[in-house]
């Protein structure tokens, strides 16, 4: 794991990881759950897809629209195992413990704070 804001100021030089926003009814849709709800279900997609050592469909277990902590990840680079290697030094081919997990879901909600207050 490394430093967030110089991992913000690498994702902001990245033309792929920059094109990602959220639309009108992703904006909607996290106002409509608050802060609180978005970080849950953050966390939960977290577990759910990213935490096994060998998630299922890595590489392709995150879709690109839908939700908004979709998004955030791919914009964040915390979409698939590979990203998180590269990205964020998390190894691959091991569970992530509690902690990389909750660093995920800061990642990914300070990225959604960013686009919210745009």
């Amino acid at each position: 794991m490394r430093d967030e804001n110089a991992l913000f100021a690498r994702l902001a030089q990245s033309t792929f990881r920059s094109r990602f926003h959220l639309g009108p009814k992703e904006r909607q849709y996290c106002l409509d759950k608050g802060p609180e709800i978005i970080g849950q279900h953050a966390a939960d997609f977290i577990a759910r897809r990213l935490a096994d050592a060998e998630p299922q469909n890595d590489g392709k277990q995150t879709p690109m629209r839908g939700h908004p902590v979709f998004i955030a990840q791919h914009a964040t680079a915390t979409c698939c195992r590979g990203c998180l290697a590269k990205w964020h030094g998390i190894a691959a081919h091991q569970p992530l413990s509690t902690d990389q997990q909750q660093y995920i879901v800061r990642i990914i909600h300070r990225w959604l704070s960013g686009e919210m207050n745009r």
